[in-house]
């Protein structure tokens, strides 16, 4: 029987602070959702509305319901983070209990030596925790002139390599965060991601190109997705989901540019329009009819929620949910969706970087019925509560 799950992870959209909040530099008022939705003066999003979104705290123009479609959950993430990695392996089952290395004084000189030593790229700039926007904007110059590449990280564990793609081509900066990849695992340091920030200079202003963006993460130990495709089933990866696990557990993979991108290409796995062979890791290789189909939705994130614009977060919200009902309705009698986030971002707290966030679990399901759903399960400790929906499932 042809089976799918389907994940969909709107990035950084947390509902409310963790008790540890603090131990992460977080204040115990961050909410991305709710103040997202106070600035927007109320969101309109009445699929995720009929899912239960509403039930799961007070949030401006998204009503509680009654009878929800499926059911819902606040969760409470295990490991110790409040990274995209983090929080995306323990939605696979496998829970951090040392978090990842950061760096708020630059990465150190042993290192940055190594790394222009093994590049060849004759020396680098920056080296300092920044919002990668104003950086390129401030470097662009004397990047242009040196050839230099902007390495710079962030509160969270990762270390990021911006260069204009029309001066250094973008296979080179591929390779040096290859090496910088290497370097970081051979030297012990424990970082997350390295991630491959490029640019171009658009009407005169350095703007970063989403869609050759790449993560370069840590080889998680095994997870659920592991099991999934050794039995046979298809673990088709949108978006950024194949960097996070550094292909780990996939059997099929397709990048995107934005979320628009990343909801069309998951409605056509839903109907089955996605050319799969043209995405598989294997070409030929025959699998089973169940799938999980993993979406990571990154624009809350990356576009608005480290950039403070609430506006844009808000809208990026409101283009998920259109696509909620046309997923739906083209889901199988058996099949499940699962939509969720990996941390948060508030955009209306001081700083520009990830809070230590709870997160909505909201799932739905044919076969349950608006007046027999289970309602509003409370909170639940573990991202990987995801896991044993998925066996049930599957």
């Amino acid at each position: 029987m042809d089976v799918k799950v389907i994940i969909m992870v709107i990035d950084s959209m947390g509902i409310g602070a963790m008790p540890d909040c603090a131990d992460f530099g977080d204040i115990p008022e961050c909410n991305t959702l709710k103040h997202v939705c106070e600035f927007n003066n109320g969101l309109n999003v009445p699929n995720m509305e009929a899912l239960g979104l509403g039930n799961l705290g007070d949030f401006k123009g998204i009503a509680k319901v009654e009878h929800q479609k499926g059911y819902c959950a606040t969760l409470i993430e295990k490991s110790k983070g409040k990274d995209t990695t983090t929080g995306h392996w323990e939605i696979a089952g496998l829970v951090s209990d040392k978090p990842f290395s950061t760096f708020p004084d630059g990465f150190p000189k042993e290192l940055i030596d190594k790394f222009i030593e093994e590049t060849g790229c004759g020396g680098i700039l920056a080296n300092i925790p920044a919002s990668g926007t104003k950086i390129i904007e401030e470097l662009n110059d004397e990047h242009h002139k040196t050839k230099f590449p902007i390495i710079y990280t962030s509160a969270d564990s990762v270390f990021q390599i911006a260069l204009d793609t029309d001066m250094i081509p973008l296979e080179t900066l591929y390779k040096w965060c290859e090496i910088a990849r290497k370097l970081l695992d051979d030297g012990g340091y424990n970082v997350a991601r390295v991630i491959a920030r490029p640019y171009k200079i658009i009407d005169g202003k350095p703007t970063r190109i989403s869609k050759d963006r790449r993560d370069y993460s840590m080889v998680p130990k095994r997870t659920f997705l592991n099991e999934l495709k050794e039995r046979g089933d298809k673990v088709i990866a949108i978006g950024k989901i194949e960097d996070i696990f550094s292909k780990s557990g996939i059997t099929h993979a397709i990048h995107t540019g934005s979320n628009k991108e990343g909801l069309e290409l998951t409605l056509k796995a839903v109907k089955g329009e996605l050319p799969l062979e043209d995405i598989a890791y294997e070409k030929g290789k025959q699998y089973n009819e169940k799938t999980l189909i993993f979406t990571n939705l990154v624009d809350t994130d990356m576009l608005y929620g480290h950039r403070n614009d609430a506006k844009g977060y808000g809208m990026a919200i409101e283009e998920i949910d259109t696509y909620v009902a046309p997923i739906i309705e083209a889901m199988g009698e058996y099949d499940a969706l699962i939509i969720t986030a990996d941390h948060g971002c508030d955009p209306c707290v001081p700083g520009t970087d990830h809070t230590r966030e709870k997160v909505p679990f909201l799932f739905y399901g044919k076969h349950i019925k608006p007046n027999e759903g289970m309602g509003n399960l409370g909170e639940i400790l573990g991202f990987d509560y995801i896991v044993q929906n998925i066996k049930d499932t599957l």
